[in-house]
């Protein structure tokens, strides 16, 4: 079904009561998020779409052969934005160089960060690798590599490559082709389609939505360097051409704000008005299309360009589970089988202060369930890195025992009350399976312990300091009233923050770490 911008109708079907939600809940899930959901659809574009439409995939090999065969049967665009490119995936080069060669009208677009793609190392660079590409299909094949403004002045020219990606990427993961869409937060190098997991969401049929993502990847492109081949006279294999020459590449803070700003805008003006008194909208019978049962919500977040949306949004979201948002309805204190849960992972858990706080405030006053996934040092991205960055699984831990020493002070450690994994408060865990690393990251509400989620976060954001203040991301709260898509959300919980897991808990706040990894945190704890 074709995704279209939100009409008042369609957001009345969304969140008016219905007999499903009533015989699963005993009172209507959508019912309780109407005021969150208002709030949602005012600040942010919104997108209805069909749950038929909505497909969780759930491994990396499934995520790799479903964005080959989207490719392969591409007839109009693709449009990926990434961090980079693995240089050996000649696979992936060489499924996107056929389908240019095999239809004419084709077109590619790739936004990519550019301190990650452009490392000097040949065997390193996305840039270089994508040169062929470039040079056969030059009408047809548009490269943009976005560079954070935050490292400028003399620290842009001391410090080396590599390390510069401290300083903030393009993190945002989207591959479009024609009217689909995978959202991950998965790169393009081989370990991502292998052994290390992460979350897929593939929409089907979705034109509108596209239409936005690429307009969204064409607003970034304006403040982003082109990559170009270089002139047959010159020694280096390409270009990088900078398309504003009233802006340095530096000091895009101003202009980039702006520009996202009214690209925002521009959609949601497009919306019709706040459908008033929200819990009391009936459903339309006459409605032509009432498949329309999920809602999409798109937040961009860059800290350093003055974007906050996922801030904004998950304050929304902590507002309505702690009962402190206006037009909540929360009583005091929830009994634990009545009151929402909260499943939240992050394959680098060093959850953003602001987050934590709400985390521990909504717990102690008794009005939702936090059950949290991080990756085991273990599962770490970094484990085995050379240098400083092998440090990195270690500095994670210590965010963690930090977190959990506040946890265990605020008297809300998780307590088991029965099977199935039911409790209350609190709950740590590690993911660890042998040979793979963990990069999922994402946010579930469930209305009760014994509920399927009706909410979802998805997206780049991996919820921590960097993801707020340094990094570029494009993230989704996705609403569904669909009985069948919240079930497949449940399963999607079961199988990723379920099994190749192991409860932690007072073990973190006791484990001896090196003097030398704290002293490391302690310097860079903003970049991790």
């Amino acid at each position: 079904m074709a995704v279209r911008l939100i009409s008042s109708r369609l957001l009345s079907r969304a969140l008016s009561a219905n007999a499903a939600c009533r015989r699963t809940y005993g009172t209507c899930a959508s019912h309780a998020l109407q005021p969150l959901l208002g709030s949602l659809h005012a600040s942010q574009p919104a997108f209805a779409l069909s749950s038929k439409d909505v497909r969780i995939l759930s491994k990396p090999d499934e995520f790799y052969q479903k964005l080959l065969n989207m490719i392969r049967h591409a007839k109009r665009r693709i449009f990926i934005s990434t961090l980079y490119i693995g240089v050996a995936e000649t696979e992936l080069l060489q499924t996107l160089q056929t389908a240019l060669a095999t239809n004419p009208s084709l077109t590619l677009t790739l936004v990519l960060d550019h301190n990650r793609s452009t490392r000097p190392e040949l065997s390193s660079s996305t840039a270089h690798a994508l040169l062929p590409l470039l040079e056969a299909y030059p009408d047809r094949v548009r490269v943009h590599m976005y560079r954070s403004p935050k490292l400028k002045g003399l620290m842009a020219r001391i410090v080396p490559p590599r390390f510069n990606e401290g300083w903030g990427t393009w993190h945002a993961k989207i591959y479009g082709v024609d009217d689909d869409v995978i959202i991950s937060g998965a790169n393009l190098n081989s370990s991502y389609f292998t052994d290390r997991q992460d979350r897929y969401v593939h929409l089907a049929s979705q034109p509108t939505l596209n239409a936005y993502l690429e307009s969204f990847l064409r607003t970034i492109s304006t403040f982003s360097y082109r990559l170009l081949p270089s002139q047959p006279t010159s020694s280096q294999p390409y270009t990088l051409h900078w398309p504003d020459a009233d802006t340095h590449p530096h000091h895009i803070e101003d202009k980039a704000h702006t520009a996202l700003t009214e690209f925002q805008s521009s959609f949601i003006s497009q919306n019709t008005p706040q459908v008033p008194h929200l819990a009391e909208a009936a459903v339309d019978e006459s409605d032509p299309d009432p498949s329309q049962d999920t809602l999409l919500f798109p937040m961009i977040q860059s800290g350093v360009l003055g974007i906050r949306e996922e801030e904004r949004c998950l304050s929304l979201l902590f507002d309505h589970v702690s009962g402190s948002g206006s037009g909540s309805g929360l009583g005091e204190s929830l009994e634990s089988d009545t009151r929402p849960v909260i499943d939240l992972t992050s394959g680098y858990f060093a959850l953003y202060k602001p987050y934590q706080d709400r985390v521990l405030e909504s717990a102690k006053r008794g009005k939702v369930d936090w059950r949290i996934v991080a990756a085991s040092p273990q599962a770490n991205g970094f484990l085995g890195s050379k240098g400083v960055s092998g440090r990195i699984p270690e500095g994670y831990r210590i965010l963690e025992a930090r977190f959990w020493k506040r946890v265990m002070e605020a008297g809300v450690a998780w307590k088991d009350e029965g099977d199935n994994n039911n409790g209350k408060g609190i709950q740590l865990s590690e993911w660890g399976r042998e040979g793979w690393t963990y990069h999922a990251k994402g946010i579930w509400h469930r209305p009760t312990a014994t509920s399927h989620p009706d909410l979802t976060l998805f997206g780049s954001t991996n919820l921590n300091s960097r993801a707020a203040n340094l990094d570029s991301e494009l993230s989704f709260l996705m609403y569904t009233r669909s009985p069948a898509l919240q079930g497949r959300l449940g399963k999607e919980v079961d199988e990723l923050l379920r099994k190749d897991v192991r409860q932690v808990g007072s073990e973190l706040v006791s484990e001896k770490t090196r003097w030398s990894t704290r002293a490391l945190v302690w310097a860079v704890e903003s970049m991790l």
